[in-house]
């Protein structure tokens, strides 16, 4: 298993993490076989969204004598009424459906405490952001029983807000390749529309793509959720884009984002578990995802990189994926910030090595300008160095 720090936070995570689909509804055996497995495979990271109280109680007993092994992305405003889960706002609530998951989780800590489903302007504006909730989970952190605030989201405007806020550590966010074509919408079911994906859609969502690298320029991790979009990615029947991809390869897009630290896998089963644990092992070839983006009858990425790495080898030595994203996120940014400058100087190999070859160019299936912009890139970096 390889892990990564989760932002600003120091927090090492598993970049294959878990959802808790697989443990709602299900007996303690079962959650405990789910535990034993990802203690065993170096899982350690689990989003905890869910409150329902038999699922919290039989992951606390599972959990029992190895807590520490175990990040724990546990969710602040969802509660458990008549016999179902509901977001809130009432503080009076979140306080005492967060007491509840402390005590069924046999813990006095959580190390990320997430502000629940914030998907409107007005939402984050109005109840969340100069909020009771926003004070009590800041409360919680400065007192220790959170390690850091989290937010979850599926809509890049509200979440670049909340970014940008300096408010958040951590952003949960709905990632995959058919999600980050649409434009923000305060409705989450726009994102499964079968009417948004009838035209051709072309390039990632200028708003998504500046939200991936506003996260990975300020230190705010992002932990991924739907990134097989519900399943539908998997089923050509079902998925938006016309074709089906495999789990692989919805990973590995997930993870090739600025910001990106883990995937929480929506796994149902122990199976769905282990078919997101063969990324670990999976070739290079099975996780490529680029070919098959190209390939989608509706979707198109022409002359964006995606990161996918089909320009290597290069000549030079240059991983020109990685001056690619170092270029855009200092794009984006117009300037170059400092955190940035040290990362490119890192590479062993930097845009002003290219010789205009163009090798990378004849790889790559999006046509990428790259050569154009390794000489951009050398002019960036070289202007920030002087």
């Amino acid at each position: 298993m390889k892990y990564r720090t989760l932002g600003r936070t120091g927090l090492k995570v598993s970049e294959i993490a878990m959802g808790c689909e697989g443990l709602v509804e299900q007996s303690y055996e079962v959650v405990k076989a789910f535990v034993d497995r990802m203690e065993q495979a170096g899982v350690n990271c689990i989003d905890l969204y869910a409150p329902n109280p038999d699922m919290r109680s039989n992951l606390g007993r599972a959990l029992a004598g190895r807590r520490d092994k175990f990040v724990l992305q546990a969710h602040l405003c969802t509660v458990w009424k008549n016999g179902q889960y509901q977001r809130t706002r009432n503080l009076e609530e979140v306080k005492a459906s967060f007491q509840d998951q402390l005590e069924r989780l046999g813990t006095d800590h959580l190390e990320i405490g997430m502000i629940h489903y914030v998907d409107s302007m007005d939402d984050w504006e109005n109840r969340v952001k100069n909020s009771a909730v926003m004070a009590y989970a800041q409360a919680l952190k400065e007192a220790g029983t959170i390690g850091c605030i989290g937010l979850s989201s599926h809509n890049p405007e509200v979440s670049l807000a909340a970014v940008n806020s300096g408010l958040i550590d951590v952003l949960m966010f709905s990632v995959n390749p058919c999600y980050d074509l649409l434009p923000a919408s305060e409705d989450v079911e726009e994102l499964w529309a079968p009417k948004n994906y009838q035209n051709a859609l072309v390039n990632m969502d200028p708003q998504r793509q500046a939200l991936y690298e506003t996260c990975q320029r300020l230190g705010v991790g992002i932990t991924v959720m739907k990134a097989f979009g519900g399943g539908d990615l998997l089923h050509a029947q079902r998925s938006p884009a016309g074709r089906a991809l495999s789990v692989c390869q919805c990973l590995h897009y997930a993870l090739t984002r600025p910001g990106v630290a883990c995937v929480m896998s929506g796994a149902r089963s122990l199976e769905d578990l282990e078919a997101s644990l063969a990324y670990e092992t999976a070739s290079e070839a099975e996780k490529d995802y680029a070919a098959a983006l190209a390939a989608l009858p509706k979707i198109s990425w022409q002359g964006h990189c995606m990161y996918c790495g089909h320009c290597a080898p290069c000549p030079q030595g240059i991983s020109v994926a990685n001056v690619t994203k170092f270029y855009n996120l200092a794009r984006a940014q117009g300037a170059v910030p400092e955190t940035v400058r040290e990362h490119y100087a890192l590479l062993p190999h930097r845009a002003d090595e290219c010789v205009a070859c163009g090798a990378c160019e004849t790889r790559c299936p999006f046509g990428v300008p790259i050569m154009e912009n390794m000489k951009h890139a050398a002019a960036l970096f070289g202007e920030a160095a002087q």
